[in-house]
């Protein structure tokens, strides 16, 4: 029988001073020097599917071997290959951009023909007669990128999702270095884009944002010059164009703004942060899967662990508030952190 982790309550929704949702999980804050966890709640040796918080790091593989060089991608194209993009249309420019430079086949890519993950676009896009199409998955940069590294090296497009294709077992090899874990401890499961997907203890995650932010540590380390090359460039990629990275009033997005974070979502329930100055990785994940709370249990935790520019807690508290309103626009409860001390 599989054990369920022990998790504990992070966010509570109160209506009338009463509980009525609590969100449980696991959090871990690694020092990025050293690898030790500061602050833990619930169990995070727990194995956990990293999901696309995985992103930056699967993109370690294609670009430490020379990818953007070869294909002449820039800065815009390395954060759509870290991101879970929501279908805007400046984000399709720049996967058309790709397609273009790469010389990948949109056919090429291993999902199904979809439309625009966020509402807005999407309603706007079957207004003006769109049709479904492979690019509009979240994770079509990620799927680029392996392509266009696989065409680089040689190996075949057909079967560049499964675990035993020569660019997945770089990928997944890459991300277990960057996180110091030991491969032959991963996890490995089918994200549902496809893609192999780790599962590894949650603090093994947090140390891997950490080596994102920042990545001079990782070579302290001992990680290879071209993997912190290519953690660099990403990291700056998606600093430089967070909109691109998931979208319009999305937490990662909005933490990417600022310069001192590196953050990605991923989906049921994990989300993970680097911080620079203060030289931590942080991540959690909801055990129920979804993300309603995850900005609450992230400003909760950048309160107490990071430091944010004036600007981006402004942007935080307007994107989600603490209290939430009824259809008729009238205070009905508020979202609280629980975090133990």
């Amino acid at each position: 029988m599989n054990q369920v982790p022990q998790d504990q309550t992070l966010a509570v929704m109160l209506r009338g001073g009463l509980s009525e949702n609590a969100h449980r999980g696991r959090i871990s804050v690694v020092a990025t020097t050293d690898g030790r966890e500061l602050y833990s709640v619930g169990d995070t040796g727990a194995p956990t599917y990293v999901r696309s918080t995985a992103k930056p790091m699967q993109a370690i593989a294609s670009l430490g071997s020379g990818l953007a060089e070869a294909y002449g991608l820039e800065s815009r194209h390395l954060a759509l290959m870290g991101a879970s993009h929501r279908g805007s249309p400046e984000q399709m420019a720049v996967l058309e951009e790709m397609l273009a430079l790469t010389g990948v086949p949109e056919d090429a890519l291993a999902v199904g023909a979809t439309l625009p993950a966020g509402s807005r676009n999407r309603d706007a896009y079957i207004a003006g007669g769109g049709r479904p199409r492979k690019l509009f998955h979240t994770c079509a940069g990620k799927h680029l990128g392996v392509l266009a590294y696989s065409k680089l090296k040689g190996w075949p497009l057909e079967g560049y999702i499964h675990p035993e294709h020569p660019a997945q077992r770089e990928v997944l090899g890459a991300v277990a270095r960057w996180t110091g874990e030991d491969m032959s401890q991963v996890t490995v499961g089918r994200d549902g884009c496809g893609f192999p997907v780790a599962a590894m203890p949650l603090r093994r995650l947090a140390l891997g944002y950490g080596r994102l932010a920042s990545p001079e540590l990782a070579a302290a380390a001992g990680v290879d010059a071209a993997s912190v090359a290519a953690a660099t460039a990403v990291t700056r990629a998606m600093n430089a164009h967070p909109l691109l990275v998931e979208g319009d009033r999305r937490l990662a997005s909005i933490l990417l703004a600022d310069p001192n974070v590196v953050a990605k979502s991923g989906a049921h329930g994990v989300f993970a942060v680097g911080l620079r100055r203060e030289q931590l990785g942080v991540a959690f994940t909801v055990a129920n899967g979804t993300e309603i709370a995850w900005p609450y249990i992230a400003m909760a935790l950048l309160e107490r662990f990071g430091s944010l520019e004036e600007e981006t807690k402004q942007r935080l508290n307007a994107a989600f508030p603490a209290e939430f309103l009824n259809d008729a626009g009238e205070p009905a409860g508020r979202w609280e952190a629980e975090l133990p001390k």
